[in-house]
């Protein structure tokens, strides 16, 4: 189901009753953009430590925004069933009062995003807008000093429509007139009765549904009464709720406490502290943390999955949608246990269509592929019975070791874990390119060289040396093969202690150390004659 602005108020009730049900939520979210190479920032790499990659996605994550959350709340109906509402918002961020981001735009990624029929119009003209605690914090201290203002152009033309209207009207209205403005929604509705009210000192404002506002004619006497009284529509409260849009679901999600599960969420799970909650700190443990205290039980199916591919004889795919085509194929033969998922029938679309790289399906997919793959993984490690019924918590019980850590490949890590110490795993070895004949190589070249073969990462060792890494160890017995004889480049096992140029500069220095203490004690040693 798509939703946005215009619905997101009206929906919110339910979607937060929704949420209190749930037994699990899945997620994805899509962004217009994924790494910023602006300004002189680093693309990731997989010489990279985790605290390392986490202050490069930081600085990309402060440049791009979500155009898209996708949500699916799975509710345990009864016995093995679930049902799911799948819901993919649109959103963009506030331009109320003082508030005006700076949006950019990967190419790379619009294009992606169109390829697969992402709704551009809807994203810009009817995106839900949102906030972090800094910036609420912000527009509150504005909002009681009285001096916000409309950031955006064409909320300022509406304004100065609105103020029109309301001044020809006036001059000749009687006190306690009324008139009606129209085809308002949102926070503009907000944005008009504020403006009017400070412009016009004889006036009255009370909204009427969702997008029209009346303005009443008051004496001087009536607005002070009006303005102290508990009933005003432009409490700053009610003010601050409606500018706060999607982040009131996303304090919901907060409270509610329920496993979140995504997949490859590393990513989503930046983005959600950015944009909803706090601006990312520096500290690289301090996210982790507050990742923690925000969503106790993370699930992200890339770890789970990395796991059955390994204990039963699938296809090894990684891709979301196909990961989910091999769990319902007839590789994986049902039983009387497994679960049985329903969408809504709100929803119904993506059981008739693919929607790869829509959130609201991606996230549907997500938690089937959850429920699936636990079912596998808990029928391996028990003796499950054809009658019995599996309540979620005990599919839960068969994640335990997956539960908080997310897919991670760099800094010889597999997975970040968001409750404990980061467990370093087995990597393929470091390689060494020594470069003979082709003179000033730099290490975007070797890349491209390399890159028809596989996929390295590349780093400067020396003028003609270059360490590579790579994340399959297939990749590095494949280069140490097919470049055993190339006339210019030799590729080897890195060892520390012979190609470090720290070391071979500790070696150099000792070696001369070494020797001038050998040629002092000879000197010194010498016998000496007297005349």
């Amino acid at each position: 189901m798509e939703v946005g602005a215009a619905a997101f108020e009206r929906r919110l009730p339910r979607l937060r009753g929704r949420l209190r049900r749930a037994a699990f939520l899945g997620l994805d979210m899509e962004f217009t953009g994924l790494h910023s190479a602006f300004p002189q920032n680093k693309r990731p790499s997989l010489f990279d430590s985790p605290a390392e990659w986490y202050l490069k996605a930081r600085r990309s994550v402060q440049r791009f925004t979500v155009s898209q959350f996708g949500l699916a709340i799975f509710s345990n109906e009864n016995s093995n069933k679930y049902v799911v509402h799948s819901y993919n918002f649109f959103l963009f961020p506030s331009t109320f009062g003082v508030t005006d981001a700076e949006l950019t735009l990967s190419a790379s990624s619009i294009q992606f995003l169109s390829h697969y029929g992402f709704d551009y119009n809807k994203f810009l003209k009817d995106g839900i807008p949102y906030m972090n605690e800094l910036q609420e914090k912000t527009l509150s201290q504005h909002l009681l000093a009285g001096s916000w203002k409309v950031c955006s152009v064409l909320d300022r033309e509406r304004m100065k429509k609105a103020i029109d209207e309301v001044t020809c009207w006036i001059a000749a209205a009687e006190e306690e007139e009324t008139m009606i403005l129209q085809d308002l929604s949102g926070i503009s509705m907000f944005e008009v009765q504020l403006v009017l009210r400070r412009a016009l000192q004889n006036v009255w404002t009370q909204p009427l549904g969702d997008s029209e506002v009346m303005v009443k004619k008051v004496s001087p006497q009536h607005r002070r009464l009006l303005e102290n009284s508990s009933y005003d529509c432009c409490q700053k409260e009610l003010i601050l709720m409606s500018a706060r849009g999607f982040t009131n679901l996303f304090q919901a999600l907060v409270k509610a406490k329920k496993p979140l599960v995504g997949h490859n969420m590393l990513m989503d799970l930046l983005h959600l502290h950015d944009k909803f909650y706090k601006p990312l700190p520096e500290s690289y443990e301090e996210f982790k943390r507050n990742i923690h205290s925000l969503f106790p039980v993370l699930i992200d199916t890339k770890t789970v999955t990395k796991s059955i591919w390994k204990k039963y004889p699938f296809p090894r795919v990684s891709n979301l949608l196909e990961v989910y085509e091999v769990l319902c194929s007839d590789l994986n033969p049902t039983d009387p246990t497994c679960p049985v998922i329903v969408l809504a029938s709100d929803c119904s679309r993506y059981a008739e269509k693919k929607s790869p790289h829509e959130a609201g399906y991606d996230a549907f997919l997500c938690g089937s592929v959850l429920l699936k793959g636990a079912h596998l993984l808990l029928g391996r490690s028990t003796s499950v019975t054809a009658e019995a019924d599996l309540s979620f918590s005990e599919y839960l019980s068969a994640l335990v070791k997956y539960l908080n850590k997310v897919h991670f490949i760099q800094g010889g890590v597999s997975s970040i874990n968001f409750s404990g110490v980061d467990a370093p795993c087995r990597r393929p070895p470091l390689l060494v390119v020594h470069v003979h004949g082709w003179r000033g190589l730099n290490e975007r070249q070797i890349y491209q060289e390399l890159k028809a073969l596989c996929r390295f990462d590349v780093k400067l060792l020396s003028e003609n040396q270059f360490i590579l890494l790579s994340s399959k160890f297939k990749y590095a017995r494949l280069a140490l093969q097919e470049y055993k004889d190339h006339p210019n480049l030799q590729i080897s096992l890195y060892h520390h202690w012979r190609h470090s140029p720290h070391v071979n500069c500790l070696l150099q220095v000792s070696s001369i150390v070494a020797l001038w203490s050998l040629l002092a004690f000879v000197l010194g040693g010498a016998p000496c004659h007297s005349v």
